[in-house]
């Protein structure tokens, strides 16, 4: 009887991770979205957001080097009904600020941490702004995705983020084993995710340490992001 009832949750687990495969292939996405079942704390281990906290990351790309530094801001945004932790990324090349974001997450009762949208504006050299990256969840057709899942364990695919043909990020965890060194310290049992968008080629790999949040990221192209420093405001 044991036998079966484990090839039985095999099978339901098979068939719930092609279930969930065929819709992201076939683009069907709309999660429910309960206001009432988020909190405003964002403490999943390998995604926490601690008020007033400052990481800064440096990315190395051949050549060039550029500076990301990323606030956990003491704003909220609400979208959709929740209220999100509001987030501010900066990253600067040569001095030269090239892309400015706010991020807006939220977490539900299990743990799961939601992506509810961006404001985004990149800088040119030649000075023009570009905010074609920008979404909120509820408008235009968007719908929030899930930037870390409550079970380390669960190593189904997931929506990071949607919006029809613009927005279709998918993430899914494949290690939390990992040993992991950063200029900012050495970490083991580190979750790994590969990422990858639906609309354009390529896929990036990052490495979350528990209580830390994400120490690392390895880009398309090649370019290697890391974590430096951690202040708090």
């Amino acid at each position: 009887m044991k036998t079966k009832h484990v090839r039985a949750f095999a099978a339901f687990l098979w068939f719930a991770g092609a279930c969930q495969a065929d819709e992201i292939t076939k683009g069907h996405y709309l999660p429910h979205i309960e206001p009432a079942a988020f909190h405003g704390t964002v403490d999943n281990p390998y995604f926490p957001l601690v008020l007033g906290t400052v990481k800064t990351l440096i990315r190395r790309n051949g050549v060039k080097t550029s500076q990301i530094v990323v606030e956990v801001t003491r704003h909220t945004r609400t979208v959709m009904g929740v209220a999100c932790v509001v987030v501010h990324d900066m990253e600067t090349e040569a001095g030269r600020l090239i892309e400015d974001t706010y991020d807006w997450y939220a977490q539900a009762d299990h743990g799961t941490v939601w992506y509810f949208g961006e404001e985004t504006r990149e800088f040119k050299p030649g000075g023009e702004m570009d905010i074609s990256g920008a979404w909120e969840a509820g408008k235009d057709g968007a719908q929030p995705g899930i930037v870390m899942p409550a079970s380390p364990l669960d190593l189904m695919p997931y929506r990071q983020e949607f919006l029809a043909g613009k927005a279709e990020d998918v993430g899914q965890i494949v290690s939390v084993n990992e040993l992991v060194t950063v200029p900012f310290g050495s970490y083991s049992n580190v979750l790994k995710t590969k990422e990858w968008s639906m609309v354009e080629s390529g896929a990036e790999q990052k490495w979350y340490a528990k209580d830390v949040g994400v120490v690392r990221e390895v880009g398309t192209a090649g370019e290697i992001t890391e974590r430096t420093a951690v202040s708090r405001k």
